[in-house]
């Protein structure tokens, strides 16, 4: 336990400094190639957990120390403390005793009494601590607060139900591919194997628990893909149709781009800034079957990447501030600030700009965020209309989409994830 108490540590500590979760956990999976699948497995489950209920975390030390902590490294160290004891069964004593240890090789070692004093007088008051933590905002929802004012000015009656959502474990959503079977049926190859499951759509299920992916039946033969459903409506909002010409233009990982390639035979270019990231698109193409023209490319500098023909159908899959799929990446709540919003409604509005014109006649774009921002979902899009009088805003429709798709949003819940879809058409 010394071991992932002090990986974990050192996890949430980088992501407290500014470092995003992914890159944090990949920094220490590089440097300690030799920890057991289990070790790994606890120091994410401690990282992301200490992320999820930061502000309630933070307001209970608040409680417990009779002044705030100057030195980072102790108050992670007690704020992942803090979590496991409240949140995982490991056992109590043993997180404090190595909590101790871990805190010897910190500042000299001048805080193990008060991370001692500090976590048994949390043992000793638990609930009434919480209760009382629980009485500021912050700490019952888990956000910061200005996250907190967006959400109540956007969504004065759902504000509540959008935060509880990001704090939930994310569901594991799965796409199974047309050309081999549907929903239905997988659901049979999935009992067979004992693994709870429900049916969301035509071509998409939910598990009830998390699996991995060599535990689903025909996983590396291209039957089934690993996709949140409200990122499934993309490709269905395209409606490509067999020999158009299609453009991915923000293409990693690739579960957009492999989606496009199920539903009909199209040649698609998949396009992404980040060369490294293109790879993942290359091995989901690789094990779906499919190929498309794979181009490391800003979208926004056409003139850099297009060969002159137009497309039939864009995807154009914005920089935005992922802020509705924060349940996966807890650090977005305590990372994004509020002048983020400003810059990404401008890599939009370039983006955007400069993709209009390689769509045909007759042809479409469908603008996609997993935000639930205003900022940057419909009002980007109105004022991408009032630029643009030859795009048409079109209706979403489509019987394999979330029912709960109202006006191109849709809000975190059980069943998805938090996207904004805008589908456009240009007047010939």
């Amino acid at each position: 336990m010394l071991l992932t108490q002090t990986l974990a540590c050192e996890t949430v500590h980088a992501v407290l400094s500014g470092q995003n979760l992914t890159e944090a956990l990949s920094t220490t999976w590089r440097q300690n190639p030799n920890i057991t699948p289990q070790q790994r497995g606890a120091v994410q489950d401690i990282a992301y957990g200490t992320l999820r209920h930061l502000g309630l975390l933070e307001a209970i030390l608040n409680l417990l120390a009779s002044k705030p902590l100057k030195e980072l490294e102790l108050k992670v160290l007690l704020l992942t403390c803090l979590y496991q004891l409240q949140f995982t069964r490991a056992g109590a004593h043993a997180i404090v005793d190595h909590a101790v240890n871990v805190a010897a090789q910190i500042g000299q070692g001048k805080g193990k009494g008060l991370v001692n004093a500090v976590l048994r007088n949390f043992l000793r008051q638990k609930d009434e601590l919480v209760a009382t933590a629980q009485k500021n905002e912050r700490a019952k929802f888990n956000h910061p607060k200005w996250w907190m004012t967006e959400m109540k000015n956007a969504y004065p009656k759902q504000w509540q139900q959008i935060l509880q959502a990001n704090n939930q474990h994310p569901p594991m959503t799965l796409r199974i591919n047309r050309r081999h079977s549907d929903a239905e049926h997988y659901l049979a190859f999935l009992a067979e194997k004992g693994i709870a499951a429900r049916q969301l759509g035509t071509f998409s299920i939910q598990l009830e628990k998390a699996q991995p992916v060599d535990a689903l039946p025909h996983f590396f033969d291209g039957w089934v893909s690993v996709q949140d459903w409200g990122a499934q409506a993309a490709a269905h909002l395209l409606e490509v149709q067999d020999g158009q010409r299609v453009l991915d233009a923000c293409a990693a990982p690739g579960g957009k781009s492999g989606h496009i390639l199920e539903l009909a035979d199209v040649q698609l270019t998949a396009l992404d800034a980040d060369a490294g990231r293109l790879k993942r698109v290359e091995d989901n193409l690789a094990r779906l079957q499919q190929n498309a023209r794979i181009i490391a490319a800003d979208a926004s500098n056409p003139a850099d990447w297009w060969d002159g023909k137009q497309f039939d159908r864009i995807l154009a899959d914005v920089p935005c501030s992922a802020t509705g799929v924060a349940r996966r990446h807890p650090d977005i709540k305590w990372l994004r600030r509020p002048e983020d919003f400003a810059e990404f409604a401008r890599q939009q509005e370039k983006m955007l700009d400069a993709l209009w014109p390689l769509v045909a006649s007759g042809g479409k774009l469908l603008y996609a965020t997993c935000s639930v921002f205003p900022a940057e979902n419909h009002l980007s899009a109105q004022a991408f209309a009032e630029r643009h009088p030859d795009a048409r805003r079109e209706a979403l429709s489509n019987e394999h989409i979330p029912a709960d798709l109202a006006e191109g949003q849709l809000l975190p819940n059980s069943e998805h994830d938090g996207f904004y879809y805008a589908l456009f058409s240009k007047i010939a």
